[in-house]
């Protein structure tokens, strides 16, 4: 019963897991401020400025930190101020937080005190999966010339004057 015989003829298991390689946060610190898209595949701190899109795993927004572009990770904490879409599975905003934009999620949880204005909407199950919102995150234009805004002006002088003329 207690032999060591038995021990050493029990069978030993062959599957075993390596652990994955934990990789240190991606920090842009408040004196920091970035225009573009960010994509990780771990955690990013953000405490500066950040024009553009961020897709990561985790996503901590610090109170010093202001994003303005659309949000996906798995999990992101808001302390500062994001103008902005927040797509996520965990999303939680500190009392600090001031969120103008949609929040898309399965567990929300707001403090006393948090700025939000915009929708919020759970996500059915299994529609938020990292994986399959993981796109190539594209630039969008920054700026029009003078010709591309006279050009829209024009038509939609246009087609207020032919609105006009339909309903006369």
């Amino acid at each position: 019963m207690f032999s060591k015989a038995n021990k050493n003829n029990s069978p030993k298991s062959s599957s075993v897991s390596t652990p994955k390689k934990r990789v240190a946060p991606s920090i842009i610190s408040e004196d920091l401020s970035v225009t573009g898209n960010l994509s990780s595949e771990g955690e990013i701190q953000i405490d500066g400025r950040v024009t553009g899109d961020i897709q990561s795993k985790d996503i901590l927004v610090g109170e010093t930190a202001h994003i303005k572009g659309e949000i996906i990770a798995e999990s992101i904490r808001v302390h500062g101020k994001v103008d902005g879409q927040i797509k996520a599975q965990n999303v939680s905003l500190a009392k600090s937080s001031h969120v103008v934009g949609d929040i898309l999620h399965d567990n929300l949880s707001i403090e006393t005190g948090a700025f939000l204005e915009g929708h919020c909407k759970r996500l059915a199950e299994g529609e938020f999966s990292l994986e399959s919102d993981k796109k190539p995150l594209q630039e969008k234009p920054t700026s029009t010339t003078k010709s591309q805004a006279s050009r829209n002006t024009q038509n939609t002088n246009k087609s207020a004057s032919n609105e006009k003329k339909a309903t006369a």
